[in-house]
């Protein structure tokens, strides 16, 4: 038999050759398509005039259908993306005016939701708005419909579970780690501590026989 001839390109299915086609390919990349736009890529790299307006307005609504956000979250998303600025305040203003972006409704909802998912105090909500980048006067306006006395039923009930866990320990680890707590969440000191010497007082095990 024969030698084949060093000069014969190899079959397909050789290994090593170019033309084997990868099966965990998509079809479209296997027949040479290229891959798909990411929706949120620069309109300038994609298609034919390009709408910025469109392109920024898709991209805030995708942000708004994921989660709630504020005015200033969306800005930096969009700073992120490259969009220029006057583009996206006209976009964001338009959202504004339809409803679609309200920093003093979101405001509300995110001091709502972490009352009660987290129990925190003021002094914490008025960090995480902060951090979200909604104003001061907003800010304060939403922190003004905290009622004080139910924030003080959430210290209480806070201390409470809390207590369940530290049952073993002495009163005076007691009170520290409940106050350390109540801190973080951003209780006022004397209310923090009015509220957690009462529940180490009153513990079962710490009642005096």
């Amino acid at each position: 038999m024969p030698f084949a001839d060093s000069t014969t390109p190899p079959p397909p299915w050789a290994a090593g050759s170019s033309s084997v086609p990868d099966p965990t390919a998509p079809a479209a990349r296997r027949a040479g398509a290229p891959p798909p736009a990411d929706p949120e890529s620069d309109p300038r790299t994609r298609g034919s005039e390009p709408d910025p307006l469109d392109w920024a307005r898709q991209i805030v609504l995708r942000q708004l259908t994921a989660a709630p956000r504020s005015r200033a979250q969306l800005e930096q998303v969009l700073r992120r993306k490259d969009c220029p600025d006057d583009v996206a305040a006209a976009v964001l203003d338009r959202m504004e005016e339809v409803g679609l972006v309200d920093d003093t409704a979101y405001a509300g909802m995110l001091v709502r939701s972490q009352q009660a998912g987290r129990g925190l105090a003021r002094r914490a909500l008025a960090q995480e708005l902060r951090r979200k980048g909604v104003d001061d006067e907003t800010a304060q306006a939403a922190l003004d419909e905290v009622d004080p006395h139910d924030e003080e039923d959430r210290a209480r009930a806070l201390v409470a579970k809390k207590m369940r866990s530290i049952s073993g320990l002495t009163p005076l680890v007691q009170t520290r780690r409940l106050a350390g707590m109540l801190a973080r969440k951003g209780y006022p000191s004397d209310v923090s501590m009015r509220i957690v010497r009462e529940a180490v007082r009153e513990a079962p095990e710490n009642q005096r026989d």
